[in-house]
């Protein structure tokens, strides 16, 4: 055998090797093989340290002493992991594998060495990673479908915003490894912590037990949705839902229909201005799209050196469920739903759900969009359990035997491997953790150029639950436009907007308010009375119709809608309020009314002639004008004008009119005209009418003043509504409950002191003795158990003698009915027999005590001579 030739110098070779180990290793952690190297080294360097230390000043050496002192230890992460998960608090399922589990685990070893064999260029699956205890699983294992007592994740949405919202985000590490560990659906929820694929399974879970098709996806996709990074997407608040517009039906002319007049426009002249409105068009669609690309290169994200690389992990629903049309896609991070056309998701490796695994036999060299989700098709997919409730893709065979009975093809598919049950507890989550939504009650989300900050419910004294704050810039420093959502308040106020740079605000209301308001908008500057605003009330709830209310300064203009009296529209002309002094809190200086204008809608029952269309009160120029409803054949309307009477304001003076003070104009001169009567009563009318609209127009002035000191005095209290179920938050029931127990508690103390000494009344015949002799001791037992035992017999003997009462008294009437019994009525017999019924009843029960109380009679004389025997007085001498 040739021999090897060794150095000679082996000593300094080893005094390298260590040298360069230590030089990269930082922290100085040498291997147990190291030990007798690491001394050597120690040795050579001694000499050096103490050369350098004669070079150091007293004040350096000091602080090295000093430093000396100090020692860090690393923490053990494996000990803070086992304390994190503590494995006593976990079933057995958690701890340990079943022999079903073993067997799955060890096939899908064997489905994960074939798979590496015959793709081995294609990135490894994640098949069976490690719980919370540390003990290997199958993925399909650790969905948990369940399904959860909130009327809210019944729908898919529902359940991925829960999802969303409730956990916290945790990023893959490194972001192109699968992760090694995948924790219970349950110790998520727990811990409100996870990542990508934790989130998925967590959503799986919940989707799958409300009946959706539903997949947990391994894949990969970009960076900002791996990273969560949602600064480049518009908040989903902030996306106007289209409204489908319903297509008018064309109506159809009939055969003798009028034909239309002729179109005298010149078609050629149309024809060049709807071109040049085309190109117009088209020059302002063309300047918006460059806009458009302008801003998207500068909002386009830096270049991703792990592009296409990133895992991840989503949810797939397939169409076929619970009414789904469509596939498609849930982002678990947020919550929002994906088309399957989608260029955030690269591409996909795996699929799986609680019964079956998936491996994508497909090109994603296009990404996810031309993916077909045919899981039935081995050509597309390759699945591992032969299990599956989806179409498979079945060859005809030429030689099959027709002789095979179909039951022996039942039994061998039965011989399958199937997977087992799920290994995670059931997920459960109370309705206070369900309530709070967010780790700690809050969660805040930036957008592009927005942020969103959700609250759990209660959590804000005002109701706040949500607040979007909409910027100008990127850098989220500019802000626009604040929208604030409430729940569970008292004044039914569910939405604030607030424009940052006009000032105004607008709240939103639900139906259940006294003034029956839907919205309120006003200047933050004035908010209070006699100021710019516009109120909009929900006007079915209204006796008035009121609809809308503007205001101004010097204006107000109210709609109404469905009135009797066919008043749609009024408008009130105002002046500047006079500068009076007064009590405080009235208003006894209103504003001065100087016009008003009422507007009506058309009354079929009258001609247009006598329909009044519009009413204008001429308060300064002391005038009213009418106008009347168009007629068909007409163009132009009536019109009637009445000039006030001098001295009409003062209260009992009679109206005179003169003919001076009517004019009139009428479409129509065939027409008659009104008499002198006639036009006398409707003056009266008008100024009746005038005096009733300026009563209207203050008790509007006094209903808005009384609709904003009742907002100021909601927003001081910011009342909220609670259940009286909800006994953690509800202070009255709270108060009442204890009120119960203290009172409970009383009564428990009252019945204790108020126990009657049965001595007493024996030991007060014999005076009330200090001490008791032995004679006088028997004499009291002998006292106390014949008194029980009379009134034990008294107590019989009364019993007895309603027994007799009552039994008499029956006989009495069953002698009597068999003396009347040929002529007695219907109705006296149905009497007799409810009578009979009820004696019997009555009979029965008083047998049932006596028998009752004879047995126990015995048992509560021993249980006296017991309590005798026992107590402290006569202890000592029946005890003998």
């Amino acid at each position: 055998m040739a021999e090897i030739e060794v150095p000679g110098d082996l000593e300094a070779l080893k005094l390298d090797t260590v040298s360069s180990l230590e030089d990269e290793n930082e922290n100085g952690e040498l291997e147990e093989g190291e030990e007798g190297s690491e001394k050597v080294d120690a040795e050579k360097e001694e000499p050096v340290l103490e050369q350098e230390e004669k070079k150091l000043s007293p004040e350096a050496l000091a602080l090295k002493k000093e430093l000396d002192q100090i020692f860090v230890v690393a923490p053990d992460l494996k000990k803070w992991q086992d304390l994190l998960y503590d494995s006593e608090g976990f079933p057995d399922s958690y701890k340990h594998n079943t022999p079903k589990e073993e067997l799955v685990l060890s096939y899908a070893e064997n489905f994960r060495r074939q798979y590496v064999h015959l793709y081995r260029d294609r990135k490894p699956l994640l098949l069976n990673p490690v719980n919370e205890c540390g003990i290997e699983k199958l993925v399909c294992t650790s969905i948990r479908p369940t399904q959860l007592p909130f009327i809210s994740l019944y729908d898919w949405d529902g359940c991925a915003e829960f999802v969303a919202d409730y956990l916290d985000f945790e990023p893959l590490n490194p972001p192109v490894d699968l992760p090694t560990r995948l924790r219970s659906p349950m110790t998520v929820l727990k811990q409100q912590r996870g990542d990508c694929f934790e989130y998925a399974n967590v959503l799986c879970s919940l989707l799958i037990a409300q009946g959706y098709d539903a997949y947990v996806v391994s894949g990969y996709a970009t960076r900002e949705v791996c990273l969560m990074d949602s600064t480049r997407e518009i908040c989903p608040l902030l996306i106007e839902k289209k409204e489908k517009k319903k297509e008018e039906k064309k109506k159809e002319i009939g055969k003798y229909a009028v034909r239309p007049p002729k179109d005298l426009r010149s078609k050629y002249e149309a024809k060049m201005a709807k071109r040049a409105e085309d190109n117009r068009l088209a020059e302002i669609r063309k300047k918006q799209e460059e806009e458009e690309q302008k801003i998207a290169e500068l909002e386009k994200p830096a270049w991703d050196a792990l592009h296409g690389l990133r895992i991840h992990a989503w949810v797939l629903i397939l169409e076929g469920k619970r009414e789904v049309a469509e596939s498609f896609y849930i982002e678990p991070f947020t919550g929002q739903s994906h088309s399957l056309a989608t260029r955030d998701f690269h591409g996909i490796e795996s699929i799986w759900n609680h019964q079956n695994y998936w491996v994508n036999m497909q090109l994603c060299t296009n990404g996810v969009v031309d993916l077909k989700f045919d899981l039935g098709d081995c050509s597309l997919w390759e699945f591992m359990f032969p299990t599956s409730d989806k179409p498979l893709l079945s060859i005809p065979d030429i030689d099959e035997d027709p002789d095979i009975d179909d039951d022996e093809e039942e039994e061998d598919v039965e011989k399958h491997l199937d997977i087992p049950p799920s290994w995670c507890e059931c997920i459960s989550i109370t309705h206070s953790e369900f309530e709070s939504r967010c780790p700690l009650g809050k969660k805040t989300k930036y957008y592009k150029r927005a942020k969103l900050e959700k609250f759990a419910p209660y959590i804000m004294k005002d109701g706040l639950v949500s607040k979007l704050s909409v910027f100008n810039d990127y850098e989220l420093k500019d802000i626009n436009l604040v929208k604030e959502f409430f729940e569970k308040r008292v004044d039914h106020l569910y939405l604030r907007t607030l424009n940052m740079k006009s000032g105004w605000v607008t709240e939103y209301f639900l139906q259940g308010r006294s003034h029956a308001i839907r919205e309120h908008t006003y200047l933050a500057s004035s908010p209070g009375a006699e100021s710019e605003r516009v109120m909009l009330f929900y006007d079915e709830a209204r006796v008035d119709g009121l609809s809308k209310r503007e205001e101004t300064p010097l204006s107000m203009t109210e709609h109404f809608s469905n009135r009797e009296d066919f008043l749609y529209y009024q408008h009130i002309d105002l002046g500047p309020k006079p500068k009076k002094a007064g009590p405080r809190g009235e208003d006894v200086n209103p504003r001065p009314i100087y016009k008003m204008v009422q507007k009506f809608k058309r009354n079929l029952s009258k001609e247009a002639n006598e329909d009044v269309k519009e009413l204008v009160f001429w308060i300064a120029e002391e005038k009213i004008q009418i106008t009347y409803q168009t007629g068909d054949p007409k163009v132009i309307s009536s019109t009637r004008e009445y000039m006030k009477p001098q001295g009409v304001e003062e209260k009992g003076s009679p109206v005179i009119m003169t003919p001076d003070m009517h004019s009139t104009f009428q479409v129509d001169p065939t027409k008659p005209t009104k008499k002198n009567l006639e036009l006398y009563q409707l003056l009266c009318q008008l100024l009746k009418d005038e005096e009733t609209c300026i009563n209207k127009v203050r008790e509007s002035e006094s209903e808005v003043r009384s609709i904003l000191k009742e907002r100021l005095e909601e927003e001081t209290r910011s009342e909220l509504e609670i259940s009286v179920y909800d006994t953690t938050r509800n202070e009255r029931a709270k108060k009442h409950r204890k009120e119960l127990e203290r009172q409970l508690l009383e009564e428990k103390m009252r019945r204790e002191e108020m126990e009657v000494d049965f001595l007493a009344p024996f030991l007060a015949q014999m005076g009330d003795p200090e001490r008791l002799t032995r004679d006088q001791a028997l004499l009291l037992k002998e006292q106390c158990l014949a008194d029980l035992k009379q009134r034990l017999i008294d107590k019989a003997n009364l019993i007895q003698h309603r027994f007799e009462k009552e039994t008499a008294e029956l006989t009495k009437k069953q002698q009597w009915y068999q003396q009347n019994q040929v002529s007695m009525q219907k109705d006296d017999e149905e009497d007799y027999v409810a009578y009979c019924t009820e004696a019997m009843f009555k009979i029965h029960i008083l047998e049932l005590r006596l028998q009752r109380h004879k047995e126990k009679a015995p048992f509560i004389y021993m249980e006296l001579d017991k309590k005798l025997r026992t107590d402290k007085r006569l202890v000592e001498f029946l005890s003998a």
